[in-house]
């Protein structure tokens, strides 16, 4: 194995370890932020904590949980999370190992580390990019109606937030 193919290698494990390792840094898990609007036209934001069988239950922004009943809810904005990160890393990855594996293989002077940082700038950078405009234009929030459905659509709706709130199974 020649020196360039080492160097390659353990460039890809350093990488790939502090990637996989990015969990071990994470903080707690946040519900998704909403903003559910009432039939009577209140509207309630903050934090989705848990879904009971017949009620969301939210940090509003003051720090109070707040029990809002599914059956006085209109509609239900999600905020949607930003995928600019996952774009970089997705394609600062494949940047990354395309630009190192060519220069390797064309035998350049240059180092295949230096290429594969390059690569990972350049090729991440455009998927950070590609992240940004997909999120314009697919909105900042999605939208649930809950008024006017049956019990089964609305069911499946709340099943669906469950999966978004901080604490999923309450009991």
């Amino acid at each position: 194995m020649n020196p360039t193919s080492k160097k390659f290698i353990s460039l890809f494990l350093v990488f790939s370890l502090m990637m996989l390792s990015a969990n071990l840094y994470a903080k707690e898990k946040r519900g998704a932020k909403l903003i559910i609007t009432k039939k009577d036209g209140q509207q309630v934001q903050g934090e989705l904590i848990t879904v009971k069988p017949n009620s969301l239950l939210l940090l509003d922004t003051e720090g109070k949980d707040v029990s809002v009943n599914i059956a006085d809810i209109k509609a239900i904005r999600v905020k949607k999370k930003s995928k600019i990160l996952v774009g970089f890393i997705i394609f600062g990855s494949l940047g990354a190992l395309l630009c190192a594996a060519s220069a390797a293989a064309n035998g350049d002077d240059g180092s295949p580390v230096g290429a594969a940082i390059l690569g990972a700038l350049y090729f991440g950078g455009g998927g950070a990019l590609t992240a940004v405009i997909e999120g314009a234009a697919a909105g900042k929030y999605k939208t649930i109606r809950i008024e006017g459905k049956s019990d089964k659509k609305i069911r499946k709706a709340v099943d669906k937030l469950r999966k978004k709130a901080r604490i999923r199974d309450y009991k």
